[in-house]
This record gives structure tokens, C-alpha cells and sequence, in this order.
């Protein structure tokens, strides 16, 4: 079966569904939207395992969901697959000119580059508008920061990206320092916060120079606190101990022997 073949199959499959299931007769775009959320983690979560078998059911469900959007649209007389399709179609030609024009790039760097100049030309009130103001805080924080590197608003050293981090983070200890001498103005606790956000802003920032995606980065290490708490709680119990009852130095001995064993496995 071909790839055209197989999405016309999901096509009709979905034109069926929304006929004659009460469940998808029933749905809307409203009702739709949490779900698909749920449908991109569950991708994130397969790709960040390199589940390659979940990634490809994973996008299969949202293969779907694309599919349902454009059939509601339809039915409400908004827009088409056809034109959903068209319309990225012409997109991708329009911000590709150095593949379907005459215009020349040396580097992915470049290609981003023309791609927001060109969003500009489009229309587009901002280099930031295209940053979904949904999207989780680490996620956009990052987002926000290639798109305005694009436009050479970027340190040219990871050094000086180090240097911020460091005065961010003695301003954050000087904020702290403040609000514990006087804990009753609430100012002071505001803008703990303030720094605190811009801590992270600039760790991530940090990150970008690294070539690390801080997200990922960040999802890596509670999957492995998660991993070693779950492997705490089941030597705890082996050795008949109550977590709730036990010193944090004992709980940190058993701590550092599965780190330990997991170092040597």
C-alpha cells in the first residue's frame, strides 16, 4: 500500500467514525484539544526512551487527531483537508527559496534564519508571536531564545553565558538573603521568584550553547531520582524500615549504595 493510499484509508476510516460512532459523532475541537496534549507527551515520552515502536503508534495518534480537526473544520464550513494540506504545502515552498528559489545558505544556522525574516514578511507582529504562550515555561524559555538569536540577539561566547548564570545566581542569593531578614514584606518574596525565573532563563540559556535541550536534560534526571527513590523505598522495606521514621543520614547511606551499584552494574 502506498503512503497516499494509507492516509486515504485513514480518511475514509474517519469519515465513517464521525458518522456512525456516538463517541466521535460527539466530540469538538474543545473536547479534542486536552486530548491531543496528552497524545504529544505520550510521543515525547516514547522519543525521549527512543521507543521506536511507541513513537510510531504514538504519531499515528496524532496522525489522527490532525485528521479529526480537519474534518470538524469541514463540517463547520471552515476550512478543508485539502487546504490544511495545501496551505502547509505552500508554506514549506514559500520559506524553503534556497530549495524551490535562487536564494543560497551555508548553514542550518542560515536556514533559520531567512525562515524568521521571511514569518516578518508574512505578516507576523513579532519574531515572538509564533511562541505558543501555552507552551510549558522551560520549553519556552528556550523557543524564546533561538528565535531571537535569529536576529543576532545572542551572546557570541558560551563564557559569557557562564558569567550570566553566575550573576544570576548571586543575585538570587542576595534576593534570598533580603527576604529573610525581613519575611514580612511580600515584595521581598516576589522578587525571590523574579530572580529565581531568571536563573532558570539563563540555565537554559547555557544550555543552547551546550547543545543540550534543557527539557529533555531536566526529564532525564527525575526519571533517574524516580528510579533510585523507587529502589530506596524497596530496600527500605527489605530491611523492615519506615521511611517516615528513618533519619535523612540513613536514608542517604542507602542512597549513595544505589548509586554505587549503579555505577558498577
Amino acid at each position: 500500500m502506498s503512503n497516499s493510499d494509507a492516509f486515504l484509508r485513514l480518511v475514509k476510516i474517519m469519515d465513517e467514525l464521525r458518522e456512525q460512532c456516538p463517541w466521535d459523532k460527539k466530540q469538538t475541537i474543545a473536547s479534542l484539544r486536552q486530548l491531543t496534549i496528552e497524545e504529544t507527551y505520550e510521543l515525547a515520552d516514547s522519543i525521549s526512551t527512543q521507543d521506536w515502536n511507541g513513537i510510531r503508534e504514538e504519531l499515528g495518534d496524532l496522525m489522527l487527531h490532525l485528521v479529526f480537526y480537519s474534518k470538524i473544520g469541514s463540517e463547520q464550513g471552515k476550512f478543508t483537508l485539502e487546504e490544511v494540506i495545501n496551505g502547509l504545502c505552500d508554506k514549506l515552498i514559500a520559506r524553503h527559496p534556497h530549495i524551490y528559489g535562487d536564494v543560497r545558505v551555508k548553514d542550518e544556522e542560515e536556514v533559520k534564519s531567512n525562515w524568521e525574516k521571511l514569518k516578518l514578511k508574512e505578516g507576523k507582529s513579532s519574531i515572538l508571536s509564533g511562541v505558543p504562550r501555552s507552551l510549558p515555561a522551560l520549553m519556552k524559555a528556550m523557543r524564546i531564545q533561538e528565535k531571537v538569536k535569529q536576529v543576532g540577539f545572542e551572546w557570541e561566547e558560551r563564557a559569557q553565558v557562564w558569567d550570566k548564570v553566575k550573576e544570576e545566581m548571586a543575585e538570587l542569593q542576595t534576593a534570598v538573603a533580603d527576604r529573610d531578614v525581613s519575611p514580612e514584606q511580600p515584595e521581598l518574596t516576589v522578587r525571590v521568584e523574579e530572580e529565581m525565573g531568571d536563573l532558570f532563563f539563563s540555565l537554559v540559556n547555557y544550555a543552547r550553547f551546550l547543545k543540550i535541550d534543557p527539557d529533555h536534560a531536566l526529564e532525564l534526571t527525575n526519571r533517574k531520582f524516580t528510579d533510585r527513590f523507587s529502589r530506596l523505598e524497596k530496600v527500605a522495606l527489605s530491611r523492615n524500615l519506615d521511611l517516615s521514621s528513618m533519619s535523612l543520614d540513613d536514608m542517604n547511606e542507602i542512597w549513595e549504595y544505589i548509586k554505587k551499584e549503579g555505577r558498577t552494574s
